[in-house]
């Protein structure tokens, strides 16, 4: 049977004949050798085949694409791939895809995986450009678009591209010095023109919320942080700014547990952690302080709020609750000039810090200082329309008002609680003292000037002497009408205290305010 068909003709036949004319006569090793020889002509048609199933899913993914329908696209452009893996364009085509999607770490992949395939394709690089700009990576998206422009040097969409990644790393660069010089206003202008070219990179929001943090605009920061938070729960940065905010809130237990969260998440974050220690440290400070002044050791209070003062600068609203705690104790310690001034220094951290502007408020009318108390009652009560509050600026509005009449209780040198028989006693000292026939030798203006002076202590025993007229005047009633101020003699007053003509004469000349006195 051998000689029907030797191996030479059973190849030849093979090659040329479909397999059903293949001699059945042939070895098995031949069989095989045929079949082998067979079938990189069949596999020949199929890749023909599978090529044209390749092109038929990108073109439904570009028709997609057109459509604005990415994730269709996406889905088509994949089948592509999966159909022929080593075609340079259609992973340039997903990644086009994945950009619209601002899936741009995967579109980066996609893109270095084409310009691979294919190190001439343009577009690959163009993307993969965009991508690195996308993501923050200024220089290598620059490095992507001179090798455009090395392949296409009139290429425009390149061109500007370039300036802009230029641009981006000049953004950068201000934002970092500006960090380090605590500039935190300008860092957050540069973050918000960097994220123009950026918007995807982690890093500069992350910067950006930082520093709106440190700036007091909290809010603006958490939505920053909780916005990286939503796409990546593990981001060790987003969970620091996060604690950051609650820390600088006041929140110091809050803030502690995402600090921790931040620090499993990156062991070697040194911001987590020494906000982590500053935290604690300020929390464990301020309670021992708090002890203290319930204890009513005050030294050992004033002493405890100003160390914890030193924790950190940073903190505006603890810092401010320090302050006015420091104040409280201060006026404990009957330091008032020094607790008006840690006041101030609360308002300064917190402006709308209401009990601040209470506590300096009431230092204030303790040292009789009724302008700067009903300034800050005016405030409290504007922005908290309470009725204690409006109380407390009425009353200080009334000591105003006292203060800027005579106060008699000066003139005779007694206080408010003084008895009638001390102000009687005063009243004779006073007059006696202030007797213008006492500083008749003296100079006109001497003379004038005690004249003034025994005329106000008249006024002031015909007042305090009458407790009517002592009850009125302590309310804060005007009194002008009643003393018939016009008509009012000193020498009345003075006459009627030491005694009827017989005990003493008045006698005037020419000169104004020149008595003689004479006791008889």
């Amino acid at each position: 049977m051998t000689h029907f068909c030797d191996p030479p003709q059973c190849l030849r036949v093979c090659v040329v004949a479909t397999l059903d004319l293949c001699c059945p006569m042939c070895q098995p090793g031949i069989r095989a050798l045929r079949v082998h020889l067979v079938m990189p002509f069949y596999l020949g048609g199929r890749r023909k085949s599978v090529d044209r199933e390749a092109e038929t899913f990108k073109e439904k993914g570009n028709a997609f694409y057109v459509k604005k329908d990415y994730s269709e696209a996406f889905n088509y452009y994949t089948k592509a791939i999966d159909a022929s893996p080593k075609n340079a364009s259609y992973y340039g085509n997903r990644a086009a895809t994945l950009m619209m999607l601002s899936r741009f770490r995967e579109a980066l992949e996609d893109s270095q995986q084409a310009v691979r395939l294919d190190e001439c394709f343009t577009k690959g690089h163009l993307r993969e450009g965009k991508c690195h700009l996308s993501l923050g990576n200024a220089m290598a998206a620059s490095r992507c678009f001179q090798k455009v422009l090395e392949l296409d040097p009139t290429n425009t969409q390149a061109l500007q591209e370039h300036k802009n990644a230029a641009a981006l790393l000049e953004y950068e660069k201000m934002a970092e010095f500006g960090f380090e010089k605590r500039d935190f206003r300008k860092v957050v202008f540069c973050m918000d023109r960097a994220l123009e070219f950026a918007g995807a990179c982690h890093k500069f929001k992350i910067m950006k919320a930082e520093c709106l943090a440190l700036l007091g605009r909290y809010p603006e920061a958490q939505s920053v942080a909780s916005d990286i938070l939503r796409m990546d729960s593990t981001n060790a940065d987003a969970l620091y700014v996060r604690g950051l905010c609650l820390y600088y809130e006041d929140c110091i237990e809050k803030a502690v547990q995402f600090f921790i969260q931040a620090l499993r998440m990156a062991p070697d974050h040194e911001k987590a952690r020494l906000a982590c220690r500053n935290a604690k440290a300020l929390k464990a400070k301020k309670e021992e302080g708090n002890n203290a002044f319930k204890d009513r050791d005050y030294d050992a209070a004033y002493q405890l709020y100003s160390e914890a003062l030193t924790i950190d600068p940073n903190n505006i609203k603890t810092n401010a609750k320090l302050y006015c705690n420091r104040a409280t104790a201060g006026v404990k310690l009957n330091k008032r000039e020094q607790a008006i001034e840690d006041c101030s220094s609360a308002i300064k951290l917190d402006e709308s810090y209401i009990k601040a502007y209470l506590r300096r408020a009431q230092c204030y009318m303790d040292m009789e200082q009724y302008e700067e108390a009903v300034r800050d009652y005016e405030k409290v009560y504007h922005t908290e329309k309470t009725k204690e509050h409006k109380t407390l600026l009425k009353t200080a509005q009334l000591e105003l008002k006292k203060s800027k009449r005579k106060d008699y209780y000066k003139v005779l040198g007694v206080n408010k609680a003084a008895t009638e028989d001390e102000i009687k006693k005063a009243y004779r000292k006073r007059a006696l003292m202030h007797h213008p026939d006492r500083h008749s030798g003296a100079s006109a203006e001497v003379q004038k000037e005690e004249e003034k002076k025994f005329k106000e202590v008249g006024e002031a025993f015909t007042v305090l002497s009458d407790p009517k007229k002592k009850s009125r005047y302590d309310s804060g009633q005007d009194l002008e009408d009643d003393m018939g101020m016009g008509d009012f003699d000193a020498n009345n007053i003075f006459k009627a205290f030491f005694g009827g003509p017989q005990n003493f004469s008045f006698e005037s000349n020419s000169a104004p305010g020149n008595f003689f006195f004479q006791f008889g």
